[in-house]
């Protein structure tokens, strides 16, 4: 008996020696932050669904942004957990799950949604429970509330600049507009927003043409088949301003690819179309095709290089069913915010949500685009740059053009 409890002492007291060693080898502020209760984030993307292709890939980015924080002692010396929720691309969905992760989960933040509609049935679970959603999709503005942080550009910075482009003489002279969305609210305010701005330069209603289709839309024939209609009337130089979403974006430039309709007949400005996007899809048939975010994955930039350099890493080592070599807007937004919540959460010196968003002014973060983002304390949204990019025969978009500096954003629109 005294044997056998003398073993068991000596390998209790080996096992403790060893672990002991272990840990007064490592610094001392990540030994704190790994013995510290975690913070939980929460993640509110679709890893199913219509939006999945896209979408899904955010949960990861948030992973990885987490990782990085805590190779570095975490937030506030405790270490981030990301605990992770599909909606499956059920807008309903997305308000349960972010119940679920405010109430139950007691998650500090909430980072999440794609669509505006999947937002906007977030926005009254975070008002009413006082949480805290970064936003990373550029949208239609004409919302302001404390309880989100708007991480993309609203149409002021983005939308606007690539009409007035594709409008002056560099980017075509457009004198004719076919508005093609998904039916929600990001297109049908998108499009009304153009069309006030249309108004103001002296357009007549007569100029554009504008339909929509259901979420998860495939059969674009007749519709492509309309638009080279379109392009074959006098009138001037006609452009598709295209709001579809998710899965719709592939099959709309399947269509177009099979009709032979190119961007010399009629340019397609794809205001949700990403990279990813393009994956599986011949491109050299779609060249000069447009689209405008405030990242493109050819963005020249050291930390751009060191930002795809990271992904392909975590790709690679956790094996995920995304290719290595493409990186999109919503990812660099996403990864924005985690590192933004984070710097403000060392600011206020707390997770508290009050306290984290009187923190926000001033804030500022170097973004892989190049640009360097920042916060005021007028709103929730944060100052970016923006990039006009054309499709290549690489499944990637070359940068035609890119704003001067990060323009303020203007939430409300005149226009709309």
């Amino acid at each position: 008996m005294k044997l056998i409890t003398s073993a068991v002492k000596r390998r209790t007291f080996l096992k403790t020696a060893t672990m002991a060693a272990g840990t007064l080898g490592m610094p001392s502020i990540i030994r704190g932050a790994q013995a510290a209760e975690p913070i939980k984030i929460g993640c509110l993307f679709s890893s199913s669904g219509t939006m999945a292709n896209t979408e899904g890939r955010l949960n990861h980015v948030c992973r990885m942004a987490a990782k990085e924080l805590n190779a570095k002692g975490g937030v506030l010396g405790r270490p981030v957990e990301v605990v992770v929720t599909d909606p499956g691309s059920d807008w309903p969905l997305y308000a349960q799950l972010g119940r679920q992760l405010l109430l139950q989960d007691k998650v500090a933040s909430l980072f999440g949604c794609w669509t505006s509609v999947s937002r906007k049935s977030v926005l009254p679970v975070v008002e009413q429970n006082n949480g805290l959603l970064f936003y990373p999709l550029h949208f239609e503005g004409e919302e302001n509330s404390k309880n989100v942080v708007y991480l993309n550009s609203p149409p002021s910075s983005s939308v606007l600049p690539a009409l007035e482009y594709l409008m002056s003489d560099d980017g075509g002279a457009a004198k004719r507009f076919f508005m093609l969305g998904s039916d929600y609210v990001w297109p049908r305010t998108i499009n009304k927003i153009c069309k006030g701005y249309l108004t103001s330069k002296g357009f007549k209603e007569a100029s554009w043409r504008e339909h929509y289709v259901p979420f998860d839309f495939s059969n674009f024939q007749t519709l492509v088949n309309d638009i080279r209609q379109f392009a074959s009337q006098p009138g001037g130089q006609p452009i598709v301003i295209l709001t579809v979403v998710g899965s719709s974006i592939p099959a709309f430039f399947k269509e177009v690819i099979s009709q032979g309709l190119r961007a010399t007949d009629i340019p397609v400005l794809g205001l949700d179309m990403l990279e990813a996007d393009l994956e599986g899809l011949d491109t050299t048939t779609m060249v000069g095709h447009l689209n405008c975010w405030a990242y493109l994955q050819n963005a020249g930039s050291p930390r751009n290089d060191a930002f795809k350099a990271a992904w392909k890493d975590y790709v690679d080592t956790n094996k995920l069913p995304f290719r290595n070599n493409v990186v999109i807007d919503p990812m660099v937004s996403t990864y924005d915010g985690v590192h933004l919540w984070a710097a403000a959460c060392q600011k206020a010196g707390t997770t508290e949500v009050d306290a984290v968003r009187a923190a926000f002014p001033g804030l500022t973060f170097d973004d892989p685009s190049g640009y360097t983002l920042s916060m005021t304390g007028e709103n929730n949204y944060v100052g970016r740059g923006v990039f006009i990019g054309s499709v290549n025969d690489k499944q990637g978009f070359d940068i035609l053009w890119q704003s001067e500096g990060t323009p303020k954003p203007v939430p409300f629109s005149p226009y709309a």
